[in-house]
């Protein structure tokens, strides 16, 4: 008689990731972001298990995007009132919220379903160098904005 072992909670364990965005292209730093954030760099990945880990980003005030999109991109919310609908230039939105064009960039690259706020929950953005009682956390960095090689 045989039995199938499932996977361990170490399988599960949630790991620290910790990325530098200084002079980072905004779409490419968000893609791998929320590829961590899923979970889909562990061999363990399933779709409808929350499997990711947390990522904490410092020197969003530091991020570039490619092109005219530093004029052209704008940010719009709804106040929810007639007439409300507000929009934010990407210069603008830099001098104020930087850490929400990172967080807005992530959140359109994860899947559209009922893990989304969960998982960006995971996210910590910092606009400088100083990410507080965080730095304790970190067990792997990102030195050129990709994830480090499997070792398997």
């Amino acid at each position: 008689m045989s039995q199938a072992i499932g996977n361990t909670a170490l399988a599960y364990a949630r790991v620290w990731h910790h990325v530098d965005a200084s002079d980072r292209v905004l779409g490419k730093l968000a893609e791998r972001i929320a590829i961590v954030l899923m979970g889909k760099h562990k061999p363990i990945y399933d779709p409808s298990v929350d499997c990711g880990d947390y990522v904490v980003v410092t020197n969003a005030r530091n991020v570039k995007v490619t092109g005219k999109k530093a004029q052209q991109l704008v940010y719009r919310h709804h106040t929810m009132f007639p007439g409300g609908l507000k929009e934010i230039q990407y210069k603008d939105m830099m001098r104020r919220k930087p850490d929400e064009i990172i967080r807005k960039a992530v959140s359109g690259m994860l899947p559209k379903n009922k893990l989304r706020e969960r998982r960006l929950e995971r996210l910590r953005i910092f606009s400088d160098e100083d990410m507080g009682v965080f730095r304790h956390n970190i067990l792997k960095r990102w030195e050129d904005g990709t994830l480090p090689p499997r070792t398997d």
